[in-house]
């Protein structure tokens, strides 16, 4: 990564221009809780950045410190080029932040509460019908707009919550877990939302607790683990940092595994060999020619009479990802 800041000469810190987000060495207690530990990442202006971790890790505290509710004890951040801690009201408004839960007045449609967002941003009253129906119909809410909050499916609630927020078009959003508690769809919808805003230009930082959503919308993602960051990179890089592909067979027959292992010969581990089984039907080996490896696999199997329910071939999982590098099972939060 590039420098992120750059010294004026009287020693005064200033961020880079290239990034819409920079964490430098920040620090953050809470009496003998240290919740950050020196802390260092970086997010490109129109990115979107996953930020993953285990129950305790860090990543509350990071978005709450980059969004200006609380301040590091040491070190320095920017955000949108401003100092979170110097110029925290012009972060303020160069940011969104929205979370599990839609903050909205839910008697109110959903065009009432676009129109109340837009006239407490200092919008005319013209200018703010205006920007609502540009909303309404960039967020698809044409049908629902005139309708209770109330009323509206997950999904619906986390659209118009963002729409609010976009009401004047932020730098960076924070997005704290924002599918939480939705079904698949909504879910769907929500990452829609997400390859939007990066169209737009505007960086997000995403924190999740579904590592399968961290790999498809970020273009960068960084592991925080005990205050600290402990990996980051692109998901296939931290993916290559797990191993290469691997073999997966299922037996029809649980026995079959112990037959399989001599049949297998080198292209078994000594180490796979020798464990016991985590699942008596399966059998995973290392698979570094790809394909070619599946074959001689099948091959040497088939060579045996060794039915086989399923054989593929897969690479590691963000989720392979984290328990290695943390030793956790999930970056549930």
């Amino acid at each position: 990564m590039k420098a992120a800041a750059q010294p004026e000469k009287s020693g005064e810190w200033m961020p880079n221009s290239e990034y819409a987000v920079i964490v430098e060495d920040v620090h953050k207690s809470f009496g003998e809780v240290h919740a950050l530990r020196g802390v260092n990442f970086a997010a490109e202006k129109g990115s979107v950045l996953g930020i993953l971790g285990p129950n305790g890790a860090g990543k509350t505290t990071t978005v709450k410190m980059l969004s200006t509710l609380l301040r590091p004890d040491r070190g320095h951040a920017s955000v949108a080029g401003f100092d979170v801690v110097r110029q925290a009201a012009e972060v303020r408004r160069s940011i969104i932040m929205t979370g599990q839960y839609a903050a909205l007045d839910e008697k109110l449609s959903g065009r009432d509460n676009l129109f109340l967002f837009a006239r407490l941003m200092g919008m005319r009253r013209a200018q703010a019908r205006v920007r609502t129906d540009e909303l309404i119909a960039a967020f698809e809410l044409e049908g629902a707009q005139n309708r209770a909050v109330h009323t509206y499916s997950g999904g619906m609630r986390r659209r118009i919550d963002i729409a609010c927020g976009l009401v004047v078009r932020p730098e960076v959003v924070f997005l704290d877990e924002p599918t939480t508690g939705l079904d698949p769809r909504s879910r769907q919808t929500v990452w829609s939302l997400v390859n939007t805003l990066k169209e737009q230009g505007i960086t997000v930082l995403l924190t999740t607790q579904y590592l399968e959503e961290a790999d498809i919308l970020s273009d960068k993602i960084i592991v925080i683990d005990r205050g600290a960051v402990i990996a980051t990179g692109t998901a296939a890089e931290l993916k290559a940092r797990t191993g290469s592909s691997y073999c997966e067979i299922v037996f029809v027959n649980a026995d079959d595994r112990a037959r399989a292992i001599p049949a297998l010969g080198a292209l078994v581990p000594a180490l796979v060999a020798g464990e016991p089984a985590s699942e008596a039907d399966r059998l995973s080996i290392p698979a570094p020619d790809g394909a070619a490896t599946l074959a001689e696999t099948l091959r040497r199997l088939d060579a045996e009479n060794i039915p086989l329910l399923d054989i593929a071939l897969r690479r590691p999982s963000l989720d392979d990802v984290f328990l290695s590098i943390t030793g956790h099972v999930s970056a549930n939060s």
